[in-house]
């Protein structure tokens, strides 16, 4: 279910970005090829970055892709990367969670807007950034389980080695 799950993601966000690009395609032959901009494709290339990007960060970057700095990291133990991942964890998990009804309230509110050429409704924009909060606090959470019952800490340690 988890793999069939993962491939659904990485097929959207590929689809996403395909979309994305063809609608760039577009934009560059109207433009360019026969000197007449086509406003929509503007609109819709922003529209589909946003979701490419949200979407990705939210559903098939895996936490371990995501950039980070590791210096104190590297150099500590395993009782204090447990520590350091709980805290950190609780940290982002926690300030998603704290975001996220008022983050639906507005991207809700945003329903009654449309995009000025498409007309699309402003809240379809901005939906990714909801299902990026709500994956924050999940694999927060999942992190945290994790750090508890000290899974995935000794096998970082022993690549260090």
């Amino acid at each position: 279910m988890i793999r069939w799950l993962k491939h659904a993601a990485n097929a959207i966000g590929g689809g996403l970005f395909l979309t994305m690009f063809v609608v760039f395609i577009v934009q560059i032959t109207a433009r360019f090829g026969f000197n007449k901009p086509l406003p929509w494709t503007d609109e819709a290339a922003v529209i589909l970055y946003i979701w490419v990007i949200l979407w990705a960060a939210a559903m098939v970057v895996p936490e371990r892709e995501h950039v980070v700095f590791d210096l104190v990291w590297n150099s500590v133990g395993l009782r204090a990367r447990q520590v350091m991942r709980i805290a950190g964890n609780l940290l982002i998990g926690g300030l998603a969670l704290t975001g996220l009804p008022a983050s639906w309230d507005y991207v809700h509110f945003m329903a009654r807007e449309g995009s000025p050429v498409l007309g699309i409704p402003l809240m379809w924009v901005y939906l990714p950034f909801v299902l990026l909060l709500i994956a924050l606090v999940v694999r927060s959470a999942w992190a945290i389980w994790q750090a508890v019952k000290g899974e995935g800490l000794e096998a970082e340690l022993r690549n260090l080695t």
